[in-house]
């Protein structure tokens, strides 16, 4: 069970949009009850012996007790009842013969009233007790330069070896998580990027660009397949690959999500989503339903069939929200606004549950992401698993918050300006983020906190390099100054 099943929510069997309940067909009238003067009445009735019916079905007794509320995560919690008939045809008092009393046994018989002693069997173990979880804090172990402008996004590959970042100097560059060496540089588009997508495979990255169009690339080879994705009449600023990579879903500046069909690239459908700018798209984890937010302050579930609006999510402060994504569990979907907060939202009660504070977001659009901490290597399966919420700020901090019980458990400088997206990857603790100071730093978790790294192990040689020797063999180009433009959005 991880983290993100400890929040209160519904059964999966109960999950609807707009569900209904049936109350419980049982019922306990009153002059049934087991206490009750009717009750009482009924059994001398039934025990007198000048009543001929005593023994007749339709007075047999019945009662009932409730069970111990099942420890279930439904909150609605009901109350099971057991109910149970007695046998009405048996004397309720008990025959003479068993209050006759036996004769005392012989005295060569009194051995056997002694009460044989069986040898004690061996304790049951009872199972491990779970550990709670413990959080240990990330710490910065490489930053890759590259890029001549600000990094607008960050993802690792869903196999985690490869981490694609997109920046607003119009180019894309895949990385090695282990390494951080720089194993592809795609160039293509005409102006900034401001959000890329994954396949599920790996093998392709989608890319969303200021010159209005979406790209595919090849990873292995670098290479742009030769079909682009045109028909956003604006910025693209947020993209999102369905679970079977078969379709991709576009929030553009055009108050527009398209639903893309991958093979063909053409629109299968386009949702009238919102009244301003696109800010963010995300698929659920199983591609049934597609969640957007936008600059109107509305989140907005989508059926991906239909194309139906299923349910808006509107906070009271109606702040414009700049990002949104869907939890691992598929239950809960996490929002970015326009002040200084993140809320996770239940989206099948339309709910706010919980809101998370202490960054600075109010001009930007910053990202983030999910995570899991507890059950460390060493205690696999014995350890508690909670989640945790990531983001940027604008101060150039990243923060990492309980998902429970929404405290700060960690705040790190990571860079200079505002950081715009942050992502993690698996339960190896790894956390990659970018900013506008034109890096990608990659971050990992201590599993011993008085252990100091004092510098990154190269895989290939066996060498152990500084974090500044790493800076500088990733460097490729000299420092300009961060410029607000194209693939940052503002």
């Amino acid at each position: 069970m991880d983290g993100f099943d400890r929040l209160p929510l519904r059964s999966p069997k109960r999950r609807r949009i707009n569900g209904s309940h049936t109350p419980s067909r049982y019922s306990s009238p009153d002059e049934l009850a087991a206490s009750s003067d009717h009750e009482t009445s009924a059994y001398n009735c039934r025990t007198s012996s000048n009543n001929p019916r005593w023994t007749s079905a339709e007075h047999q007794r019945r009662s009932y007790k409730a069970s111990k509320p099942e420890d279930s995560p439904d909150e609605l919690d009901h109350t099971s009842h057991s109910f149970y008939r007695e046998d009405g045809k048996r004397n309720l008092r008990p025959p003479a013969s068993r209050y006759v009393t036996p004769d005392p046994p012989a005295a060569s018989d009194i051995s056997a009233l002694t009460p044989v002693q069986e040898p004690a069997s061996p304790a049951t173990p009872l199972p491990p007790a779970l550990k709670e979880a413990r959080y240990f804090p990330f710490k910065q172990r490489m930053v890759l330069k590259g890029h001549q402008r600000g990094v607008s996004a960050v993802r690792f590959s869903p196999t985690g070896d490869m981490i694609a970042s997109c920046s607003a100097d119009a180019t894309l560059r895949i990385w090695s998580t282990s390494t951080g060496k720089l194993l592809q540089t795609l160039t293509g588009h005409l102006a900034g990027i401001s959000t890329l997508a994954w396949s599920p495979d790996s093998r392709t990255l989608a890319s969303g660009s200021d010159d209005k169009s979406i790209r595919l690339w090849d990873t292995l080879t670098g290479k742009a397949y030769p079909l682009q994705l045109l028909g956003h009449h604006n910025y693209i600023y947020s993209i999102a690959f369905s679970p079977k990579g078969n379709m991709l879903v576009s929030g553009s500046y055009d108050e527009a999500v398209f639903l893309w069909d991958v093979r063909t690239a053409r629109v299968m459908r386009s949702l009238p989503a919102h009244s301003d700018p696109v800010g963010g798209v995300d698929f659920v984890r199983d591609g049934t339903l597609i969640v957007s937010c936008a600059g109107d302050g509305l989140i907005r579930i989508w059926d991906t069939a239909t194309g139906q609006c299923l349910r808006t999510l509107v906070h009271e402060d109606n702040a414009p929200v700049s990002s949104v994504r869907f939890s691992p569990n598929g239950k809960f979907v996490l929002a970015w606004t326009l002040d200084s907060c993140v809320r996770l939202w239940n989206y099948v009660e339309g709910r706010c549950v919980k809101t998370y504070q202490g960054h600075q977001n109010n001009r930007f659009s910053v990202g983030g992401a999910f995570g899991v901490y507890g059950d460390e290597e060493g205690d696999v399966g014995l350890g508690e698993k909670k989640a945790f919420a990531v983001s940027g700020s604008e101060t150039g901090e990243i923060l990492w918050w309980d998902v429970q019980s929404k405290q700060v458990m960690q705040r790190e400088k990571a860079h200079e300006g505002c950081v715009l997206g942050v992502d993690t990857w698996g339960r190896d603790g790894l956390l990659v983020s970018c900013g506008f100071d034109k890096t990608v730093r990659i971050w990992e978790r201590e599993t011993e906190p008085d252990l100091e790294l004092d510098g990154v192990e190269d895989e290939v040689f066996g060498e152990t390099k500084t974090e500044t020797e790493t800076e500088m063999e990733m460097e490729e180009v000299k420092h300009v100054e961060v410029v607000e433009g194209n693939g940052l959005r503002e």
